[in-house]
């Protein structure tokens, strides 16, 4: 049952975790209560994050759709290009959702796409100029405030909890993978 808001806590339950497995616990006992204190700091810091990365990416003049396809082509050093194949792999997502993503981005004059190299259906997106310009600004915006928001951890800190949530990552991936 969700918990109500504290406006001046921000997004979040007026309830910690701990007190909302507790009550569960007292209320239906024998019910398994020991994710709710990973679980839902997680949910909550998920809206925290994704809250503060929209006011992010609207400072930076720019949508998480385009963030996502210029960051990949970024990322790829240069030339800062991709055939539409290998956008599709690194952002899992499907063929479809790439080839608008990168029409609307040629239509706003931030990619370029080219046949490629390796065949007559190969494309190639390379960020042009203006994408380049538009991807280095809004990288350091939306990655300069997602720094600060994890500041409060220090290095070792965030070490193991990189490390605890990879775990995590990838015990829940196995899990829930559809079976064959």
């Amino acid at each position: 049952m969700a918990e109500p808001v504290t406006p001046s806590r921000g997004p979040g339950p007026a309830h910690s975790a701990a007190a909302i497995a507790e009550a569960w616990r007292r209320e239906r006992p024998g019910t398994p209560t020991e994710s709710i204190e990973i679980v839902t700091p997680i949910w909550w810091l998920a809206k925290l994050f994704a809250d503060d990365r929209g006011r992010a990416l609207r400072e930076a003049g720019i949508d998480a759709a385009t963030l996502d396809l210029l960051s990949v082509i970024r990322r790829s050093g240069p030339p800062y290009a991709l055939t539409t194949r290998e956008l599709t792999r690194r952002t899992l997502l499907t063929a479809g959702a790439i080839s608008q993503r990168v029409a609307r981005a040629e239509r706003d004059g931030l990619v370029q796409r080219t046949q490629g190299t390796t065949g007559r259906r190969t494309v190639l997106v390379q960020l042009t100029a203006e994408g380049h310009a538009l991807i280095e600004g809004s990288v350091d915006i939306v990655l300069g405030r997602e720094a600060a928001l994890v500041g409060g951890l220090s290095e070792q800190e965030r070490t193991s909890l990189i490390a605890l949530l990879d775990k995590l990552m990838a015990d829940v991936r196995q899990r829930t993978a559809p079976e064959d």
